[in-house]
């Protein structure tokens, strides 16, 4: 069953100004030429290939300075053979 009244739309009164639509802020030409993605590619190509280049450069660096590294210390010894304390469960 319907409750209550039915909905009418509203009419703007007769003397109202109505609103127009604003145009495109840039309008596009038929005849404009489509850009090259071409160039876009390359140049990420190029981004991709120097940096994964530098990465491994620096892994390298890094993993030589690691193997590189002096003897420990006989204290430094002791504490990583040191038994580890249990871990408490909850």
């Amino acid at each position: 069953m319907a409750q209550g009244k039915m909905k009418v739309k509203s009419k703007l009164p007769s003397g109202a100004k109505t609103k127009k639509a604003k145009g495109k802020a840039v309008t596009k030409r038929n005849n404009a030429p489509v850009k090259s993605k071409v160039q876009a590619l390359e140049r990420n190509k190029m981004k991709n290939t120097v940096t994964k280049m530098v990465n491994a450069a620096a892994e390298k660096q890094l993993r030589s300075l690691a193997t590189d590294t002096p003897q420990l210390s006989a204290a430094q010894q002791r504490v990583a053979t040191a038994p580890t304390a249990p871990a408490t469960s909850k």
